[in-house]
Protein backbone atom coordinates (compact mmCIF):
# COMPACT_ATOMS: atom_id res chain seq x y z
CA UNK A 1 0.00 0.00 0.00
CA UNK A 2 1.21 3.16 -0.84
CA UNK A 3 2.08 5.79 2.39
CA UNK A 4 -0.66 7.01 3.49
CA UNK A 5 -0.34 10.96 3.18
CA UNK A 6 -1.51 13.51 6.14
CA UNK A 7 -5.15 14.68 6.45
CA UNK A 8 -6.28 17.61 7.53
CA UNK A 9 -10.03 18.30 6.85
CA UNK A 10 -12.83 20.22 8.24
CA UNK A 11 -16.17 21.73 7.35
CA UNK A 12 -18.75 22.99 9.50
CA UNK A 13 -21.60 23.77 6.80
CA UNK A 14 -24.80 21.58 7.12
CA UNK A 15 -25.52 20.38 3.36
CA UNK A 16 -29.01 20.35 2.41
CA UNK A 17 -28.60 18.76 -1.24
CA UNK A 18 -31.32 17.84 -3.57
CA UNK A 19 -34.37 18.97 -5.82
CA UNK A 20 -36.81 20.74 -4.34
CA UNK A 21 -35.06 21.53 -1.22
CA UNK A 22 -35.76 25.51 -1.73
CA UNK A 23 -38.94 24.99 -0.14
CA UNK A 24 -36.59 24.96 3.49
CA UNK A 25 -35.21 28.29 3.60
CA UNK A 26 -37.72 29.68 6.04
CA UNK A 27 -37.37 27.00 8.52
CA UNK A 28 -33.36 27.28 8.15
CA UNK A 29 -33.73 31.04 8.63
CA UNK A 30 -36.06 31.26 11.26
CA UNK A 31 -33.74 29.36 13.47
CA UNK A 32 -30.82 32.08 13.02
CA UNK A 33 -33.14 35.11 13.75
CA UNK A 34 -36.37 36.76 12.67
CA UNK A 35 -34.80 39.60 10.34
CA UNK A 36 -32.87 38.84 7.03
CA UNK A 37 -30.81 40.93 4.61
CA UNK A 38 -31.35 38.22 1.12
CA UNK A 39 -28.55 39.21 -0.96
CA UNK A 40 -29.09 38.43 -4.28
CA UNK A 41 -28.14 39.38 -7.73
CA UNK A 42 -29.23 42.71 -10.17
CA UNK A 43 -31.08 40.53 -12.98
CA UNK A 44 -34.70 40.48 -13.58
CA UNK A 45 -34.46 36.65 -14.27
CA UNK A 46 -34.37 35.85 -10.27
CA UNK A 47 -37.49 38.23 -9.12
CA UNK A 48 -39.76 34.77 -9.27
CA UNK A 49 -37.18 33.17 -6.94
CA UNK A 50 -37.09 36.47 -5.01
CA UNK A 51 -40.85 36.14 -4.64
CA UNK A 52 -41.01 33.00 -3.69
CA UNK A 53 -37.89 33.15 -1.37
CA UNK A 54 -39.60 36.05 0.47
CA UNK A 55 -42.96 34.18 1.09
CA UNK A 56 -41.60 31.20 2.21
CA UNK A 57 -39.44 32.96 4.91
CA UNK A 58 -42.65 35.47 6.06
CA UNK A 59 -44.53 32.14 6.75
CA UNK A 60 -41.64 30.93 9.05
CA UNK A 61 -41.68 34.35 10.63
CA UNK A 62 -38.56 35.68 9.38
CA UNK A 63 -39.07 39.28 7.70
CA UNK A 64 -36.86 40.21 4.41
CA UNK A 65 -35.01 43.33 3.56
CA UNK A 66 -33.65 42.63 -0.06
CA UNK A 67 -30.91 43.91 -1.65
CA UNK A 68 -30.53 43.35 -5.49
CA UNK A 69 -27.51 45.02 -6.45
CA UNK A 70 -24.87 42.48 -7.67
CA UNK A 71 -23.56 41.67 -9.81
CA UNK A 72 -20.47 39.64 -11.16
CA UNK A 73 -17.16 39.87 -9.91
CA UNK A 74 -18.58 42.06 -6.65
CA UNK A 75 -17.01 44.92 -5.69
CA UNK A 76 -16.12 47.06 -2.20
CA UNK A 77 -18.88 49.53 -3.20
CA UNK A 78 -21.41 46.48 -3.66
CA UNK A 79 -20.44 45.26 -0.35
CA UNK A 80 -20.30 48.35 1.23
CA UNK A 81 -24.18 49.40 0.02
CA UNK A 82 -24.75 46.32 1.35
CA UNK A 83 -23.54 46.40 4.67
CA UNK A 84 -25.22 49.64 5.40
CA UNK A 85 -28.64 47.83 4.52
CA UNK A 86 -27.53 45.24 7.31
CA UNK A 87 -27.13 48.13 9.91
CA UNK A 88 -29.54 50.35 9.22
CA UNK A 89 -32.29 47.70 9.22
CA UNK A 90 -30.57 45.45 12.33
CA UNK A 91 -30.69 42.37 10.74
CA UNK A 92 -29.74 39.38 12.64
CA UNK A 93 -28.43 37.10 9.80
CA UNK A 94 -27.97 36.89 6.12
CA UNK A 95 -28.77 35.23 3.10
CA UNK A 96 -26.79 34.86 -0.22
CA UNK A 97 -29.12 34.09 -2.46
CA UNK A 98 -27.44 33.25 -6.59
CA UNK A 99 -23.90 32.33 -7.71
CA UNK A 100 -20.82 32.91 -6.25
CA UNK A 101 -20.94 36.92 -6.89
CA UNK A 102 -24.42 37.54 -4.36
CA UNK A 103 -23.06 34.53 -1.94
CA UNK A 104 -19.45 35.93 -1.34
CA UNK A 105 -21.05 39.19 -1.18
CA UNK A 106 -23.02 37.97 1.28
CA UNK A 107 -20.01 36.78 3.56
CA UNK A 108 -18.23 40.42 2.98
CA UNK A 109 -21.56 42.03 4.62
CA UNK A 110 -21.77 39.47 7.38
CA UNK A 111 -17.92 40.78 8.38
CA UNK A 112 -18.63 44.54 7.56
CA UNK A 113 -22.17 44.71 9.75
CA UNK A 114 -19.97 43.87 12.66
CA UNK A 115 -16.74 44.62 12.49
CA UNK A 116 -14.79 48.15 12.53
CA UNK A 117 -14.21 49.82 8.84
CA UNK A 118 -14.77 48.08 5.68
CA UNK A 119 -15.25 44.49 5.01
CA UNK A 120 -11.88 44.83 2.35
CA UNK A 121 -9.82 45.51 5.28
CA UNK A 122 -10.08 42.40 6.69
CA UNK A 123 -8.86 40.35 3.26
CA UNK A 124 -6.45 37.98 3.09
CA UNK A 125 -3.04 39.34 2.14
CA UNK A 126 -0.41 36.20 2.49
CA UNK A 127 2.78 38.11 2.46
CA UNK A 128 2.06 41.03 5.19
CA UNK A 129 1.67 43.63 2.37
CA UNK A 130 -0.91 44.99 3.76
CA UNK A 131 -1.40 44.50 7.33
CA UNK A 132 -5.11 43.06 7.12
CA UNK A 133 -7.03 43.03 10.21
CA UNK A 134 -8.14 39.63 12.03
CA UNK A 135 -11.81 38.59 11.21
CA UNK A 136 -13.32 38.02 14.89
CA UNK A 137 -15.81 35.42 16.49
CA UNK A 138 -18.44 38.21 16.38
CA UNK A 139 -19.97 37.87 12.51
CA UNK A 140 -23.76 37.39 11.58
CA UNK A 141 -24.38 33.92 10.63
CA UNK A 142 -24.65 33.67 6.19
CA UNK A 143 -26.97 31.08 5.05
CA UNK A 144 -26.58 30.20 1.40
CA UNK A 145 -29.18 28.84 -1.45
CA UNK A 146 -27.30 28.40 -4.66
CA UNK A 147 -28.76 29.57 -8.22
CA UNK A 148 -25.84 28.31 -10.30
CA UNK A 149 -23.32 25.43 -9.93
CA UNK A 150 -19.82 26.60 -10.14
CA UNK A 151 -17.67 28.07 -7.48
CA UNK A 152 -18.16 25.85 -4.52
CA UNK A 153 -18.36 29.04 -2.09
CA UNK A 154 -21.96 27.51 -0.40
CA UNK A 155 -19.17 25.21 1.69
CA UNK A 156 -16.12 27.29 1.73
CA UNK A 157 -14.26 29.74 4.14
CA UNK A 158 -13.59 32.10 1.46
CA UNK A 159 -15.41 35.33 0.20
CA UNK A 160 -13.91 36.95 -2.72
CA UNK A 161 -14.16 40.74 -3.87
CA UNK A 162 -12.88 43.26 -6.08
CA UNK A 163 -11.09 46.85 -5.75
CA UNK A 164 -12.23 48.32 -8.43
CA UNK A 165 -10.19 51.55 -7.79
CA UNK A 166 -7.16 49.61 -7.08
CA UNK A 167 -7.53 46.91 -9.74
CA UNK A 168 -7.14 44.21 -7.25
CA UNK A 169 -8.94 41.35 -6.24
CA UNK A 170 -8.58 39.39 -3.05
CA UNK A 171 -10.35 36.99 -0.86
CA UNK A 172 -11.44 37.23 2.76
CA UNK A 173 -10.99 33.93 4.53
CA UNK A 174 -11.48 32.77 7.69
CA UNK A 175 -13.31 29.58 9.21
CA UNK A 176 -15.58 31.69 10.97
CA UNK A 177 -17.02 32.65 7.13
CA UNK A 178 -18.10 29.35 6.79
CA UNK A 179 -22.19 29.61 6.05
CA UNK A 180 -24.16 27.74 8.96
CA UNK A 181 -26.13 26.00 6.07
CA UNK A 182 -26.12 25.57 2.75
CA UNK A 183 -29.44 24.81 0.57
CA UNK A 184 -28.26 23.56 -3.18
CA UNK A 185 -31.56 22.32 -5.12
CA UNK A 186 -30.20 21.91 -8.77
CA UNK A 187 -33.66 22.79 -9.77
CA UNK A 188 -32.73 26.44 -9.41
CA UNK A 189 -30.05 25.76 -11.85
CA UNK A 190 -32.44 24.99 -14.62
CA UNK A 191 -33.24 27.73 -16.04
CA UNK A 192 -29.10 29.46 -16.04
CA UNK A 193 -28.33 30.22 -20.10
CA UNK A 194 -25.56 27.76 -21.48
CA UNK A 195 -22.86 30.33 -21.56
CA UNK A 196 -22.65 30.68 -17.75
CA UNK A 197 -23.50 26.89 -17.25
CA UNK A 198 -20.41 26.63 -18.94
CA UNK A 199 -18.52 29.07 -17.50
CA UNK A 200 -19.51 27.99 -13.54
CA UNK A 201 -19.34 24.16 -14.48
CA UNK A 202 -15.57 25.19 -15.71
CA UNK A 203 -15.04 26.59 -12.46
CA UNK A 204 -16.02 23.62 -10.46
CA UNK A 205 -13.86 21.33 -12.64
CA UNK A 206 -11.19 23.86 -11.94
CA UNK A 207 -12.00 23.48 -8.28
CA UNK A 208 -11.59 19.77 -8.40
CA UNK A 209 -8.33 19.65 -10.12
CA UNK A 210 -6.17 21.95 -8.80
CA UNK A 211 -7.08 20.86 -5.29
CA UNK A 212 -5.37 17.00 -6.47
CA UNK A 213 -2.73 19.50 -7.84
CA UNK A 214 -2.16 21.61 -4.94
CA UNK A 215 0.69 20.54 -2.40
CA UNK A 216 -1.73 20.63 0.75
CA UNK A 217 -3.93 18.04 -1.28
CA UNK A 218 -4.60 14.26 0.85
CA UNK A 219 -6.35 11.06 0.41
CA UNK A 220 -9.68 12.58 1.63
CA UNK A 221 -9.92 15.59 -0.53
CA UNK A 222 -8.69 13.69 -3.69
CA UNK A 223 -11.52 11.72 -3.24
CA UNK A 224 -13.56 14.67 -3.64
CA UNK A 225 -11.85 16.03 -6.35
CA UNK A 226 -12.10 12.57 -8.64
CA UNK A 227 -15.65 12.34 -8.32
CA UNK A 228 -16.25 15.76 -9.03
CA UNK A 229 -14.14 15.80 -12.27
CA UNK A 230 -15.60 12.42 -13.42
CA UNK A 231 -19.22 13.89 -12.89
CA UNK A 232 -18.12 17.01 -15.00
CA UNK A 233 -16.23 15.20 -17.60
CA UNK A 234 -19.52 13.32 -18.09
CA UNK A 235 -22.34 16.02 -17.69
CA UNK A 236 -20.93 19.60 -17.92
CA UNK A 237 -21.21 19.10 -21.51
CA UNK A 238 -24.80 17.50 -21.58
CA UNK A 239 -26.23 20.73 -19.19
CA UNK A 240 -24.51 23.15 -21.25
CA UNK A 241 -26.41 21.96 -24.58
CA UNK A 242 -29.50 20.54 -22.35
CA UNK A 243 -30.02 22.63 -19.34
CA UNK A 244 -33.37 20.64 -18.89
CA UNK A 245 -32.04 17.36 -18.12
CA UNK A 246 -32.47 16.87 -14.32
CA UNK A 247 -29.47 14.45 -14.06
CA UNK A 248 -27.06 16.52 -15.56
CA UNK A 249 -27.74 19.55 -13.19
CA UNK A 250 -28.07 17.24 -10.56
CA UNK A 251 -24.51 15.63 -11.48
CA UNK A 252 -23.19 19.15 -12.13
CA UNK A 253 -24.16 20.98 -8.63
CA UNK A 254 -23.13 17.70 -6.89
CA UNK A 255 -19.78 18.51 -8.46
CA UNK A 256 -19.79 22.25 -7.68
CA UNK A 257 -20.09 21.27 -3.82
CA UNK A 258 -17.29 18.59 -4.08
CA UNK A 259 -15.20 20.97 -5.47
CA UNK A 260 -16.03 23.33 -3.01
CA UNK A 261 -14.95 20.53 -0.11
CA UNK A 262 -11.91 19.84 -2.01
CA UNK A 263 -10.21 23.67 -2.28
CA UNK A 264 -11.18 24.85 1.17
CA UNK A 265 -9.15 21.83 2.09
CA UNK A 266 -6.37 21.90 -0.05
CA UNK A 267 -6.65 24.81 -2.07
CA UNK A 268 -6.29 26.03 -5.71
CA UNK A 269 -2.96 26.23 -7.77
CA UNK A 270 -1.86 28.96 -10.31
CA UNK A 271 -4.54 29.25 -12.33
CA UNK A 272 -7.07 30.71 -10.01
CA UNK A 273 -4.43 33.01 -8.99
CA UNK A 274 -3.86 34.54 -12.37
CA UNK A 275 -7.40 34.21 -13.09
CA UNK A 276 -8.38 36.35 -10.23
CA UNK A 277 -5.38 38.33 -11.23
CA UNK A 278 -6.94 38.80 -14.46
CA UNK A 279 -10.80 39.02 -13.21
CA UNK A 280 -9.41 42.26 -10.75
CA UNK A 281 -7.96 44.26 -13.36
CA UNK A 282 -10.54 43.08 -16.45
CA UNK A 283 -14.37 42.93 -13.93
CA UNK A 284 -16.12 42.32 -17.23
CA UNK A 285 -14.58 38.75 -17.66
CA UNK A 286 -16.62 36.09 -15.46
CA UNK A 287 -14.19 34.13 -13.55
CA UNK A 288 -14.72 30.75 -15.24
CA UNK A 289 -14.19 32.88 -18.40
CA UNK A 290 -10.38 33.63 -16.84
CA UNK A 291 -10.08 30.04 -16.13
CA UNK A 292 -10.50 28.94 -19.33
CA UNK A 293 -8.28 31.13 -21.02
CA UNK A 294 -5.50 30.13 -18.84
CA UNK A 295 -5.94 26.71 -18.69
CA UNK A 296 -4.19 25.77 -22.26
CA UNK A 297 -1.12 27.55 -21.63
CA UNK A 298 -0.67 26.56 -17.94
CA UNK A 299 -1.66 23.01 -18.84
CA UNK A 300 1.19 22.60 -21.00
CA UNK A 301 4.04 24.64 -18.87
CA UNK A 302 3.18 21.77 -15.82
CA UNK A 303 1.84 18.73 -17.21
CA UNK A 304 5.95 17.11 -16.37
CA UNK A 305 5.95 18.25 -13.21
CA UNK A 306 2.35 16.23 -12.07
CA UNK A 307 2.90 13.45 -14.67
CA UNK A 308 0.80 10.84 -12.44
CA UNK A 309 -1.82 13.22 -11.84
CA UNK A 310 -2.36 14.46 -15.57
CA UNK A 311 -2.02 10.92 -16.90
CA UNK A 312 -5.03 10.16 -14.32
CA UNK A 313 -6.93 12.66 -15.54
CA UNK A 314 -6.41 12.19 -18.81
CA UNK A 315 -7.40 8.72 -18.90
CA UNK A 316 -10.76 9.56 -16.99
CA UNK A 317 -11.11 12.05 -20.16
CA UNK A 318 -10.20 9.14 -22.46
CA UNK A 319 -10.13 5.68 -21.30
CA UNK A 320 -8.14 4.78 -24.85
CA UNK A 321 -5.06 6.39 -22.54
CA UNK A 322 -5.38 3.57 -20.25
CA UNK A 323 -2.93 1.37 -23.27
CA UNK A 324 -0.75 4.55 -22.80
CA UNK A 325 2.25 5.31 -20.69
CA UNK A 326 2.11 7.29 -17.99
CA UNK A 327 3.53 10.23 -19.56
CA UNK A 328 1.61 9.59 -23.03
CA UNK A 329 -1.46 10.01 -20.83
CA UNK A 330 -0.25 13.09 -18.37
CA UNK A 331 0.61 14.81 -21.95
CA UNK A 332 -2.67 13.97 -24.00
CA UNK A 333 -4.49 15.37 -20.94
CA UNK A 334 -3.85 18.30 -21.86
CA UNK A 335 -5.32 17.89 -25.68
CA UNK A 336 -8.50 16.54 -23.53
CA UNK A 337 -8.64 19.45 -21.76
CA UNK A 338 -8.75 21.69 -24.82
CA UNK A 339 -11.43 19.42 -26.40
CA UNK A 340 -13.35 19.56 -23.34
CA UNK A 341 -13.02 23.21 -23.66
CA UNK A 342 -14.30 23.73 -27.69
CA UNK A 343 -17.10 21.55 -26.48
CA UNK A 344 -18.46 23.80 -23.84
CA UNK A 345 -17.64 26.70 -26.18
CA UNK A 346 -15.18 28.44 -23.73
CA UNK A 347 -12.13 28.33 -26.13
CA UNK A 348 -11.57 31.43 -25.85
CA UNK A 349 -7.96 34.16 -25.61
CA UNK A 350 -7.76 37.64 -23.79
CA UNK A 351 -8.09 39.00 -27.00
CA UNK A 352 -11.48 37.84 -27.19
CA UNK A 353 -12.31 39.64 -23.97
CA UNK A 354 -10.66 42.85 -25.27
CA UNK A 355 -7.93 42.90 -23.04
CA UNK A 356 -4.99 45.02 -23.73
CA UNK A 357 -1.24 43.89 -24.14
CA UNK A 358 -0.33 46.98 -21.73
CA UNK A 359 -2.35 45.40 -19.07
CA UNK A 360 0.23 42.00 -19.07
CA UNK A 361 2.55 43.83 -16.54
CA UNK A 362 -0.33 44.97 -13.52
CA UNK A 363 -1.76 41.16 -14.26
CA UNK A 364 1.72 39.56 -13.80
CA UNK A 365 2.26 41.59 -11.01
CA UNK A 366 -0.79 40.89 -9.10
CA UNK A 367 -0.20 37.20 -9.56
CA UNK A 368 2.94 37.43 -7.21
CA UNK A 369 0.62 39.04 -4.55
CA UNK A 370 -1.15 35.86 -4.62
CA UNK A 371 -0.07 33.03 -2.96
CA UNK A 372 -1.75 30.73 -5.44
CA UNK A 373 1.13 30.11 -7.24
CA UNK A 374 3.42 28.95 -4.55
CA UNK A 375 1.66 25.51 -4.32
CA UNK A 376 1.50 24.61 -7.82
CA UNK A 377 3.28 22.03 -8.76
CA UNK A 378 5.90 23.91 -10.64
CA UNK A 379 6.44 27.22 -8.98
CA UNK A 380 7.34 30.02 -11.86
CA UNK A 381 8.98 33.69 -11.35
CA UNK A 382 7.78 36.72 -12.93
CA UNK A 383 8.68 36.10 -16.25
CA UNK A 384 7.29 32.64 -16.55
CA UNK A 385 3.83 34.45 -15.68
CA UNK A 386 4.30 36.61 -17.79
CA UNK A 387 4.93 34.71 -21.08
CA UNK A 388 1.89 32.12 -20.03
CA UNK A 389 -0.14 35.27 -20.09
CA UNK A 390 1.16 36.66 -23.67
CA UNK A 391 0.70 33.18 -25.33
CA UNK A 392 -3.16 33.34 -23.91
CA UNK A 393 -3.67 36.31 -25.39
CA UNK A 394 -4.63 34.70 -28.98
CA UNK A 395 -6.13 31.45 -29.55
Amino acid sequence: MEKLRNINYFNPTILLHGWGRVSEVGKVLAKYGKKCLMVTGSGSSLESLREKVTMLCQEAGVDIVRYNGVKANPTTDMVNVGTKMAIDNKVDVVLGVGGGSPIDTAKAVAVGATHEGEAWDYRVDPFGKNKSKPIEDKLLPVITLTTTAGTGTETTLVSVITNSAEKLKYALADRLLYPKVSIVDPELTVTVPPHVTASTGFDAFCHNFESLLNKNASPYTDMHALEGIRLLINYLPIAFKDGSNREAREAVSWANTLGGYSITNAGTTLPHGIGMAIGGNQPHIAHGETLAIMYPEINRWTWKYAIPLYAKVGRMFNPELEKESDERAAESACDEMNKFLKEIGLWISLKDKNVAESDFKAITDHTLELSDYMVHPRVGKYENFFELIKKSYSR
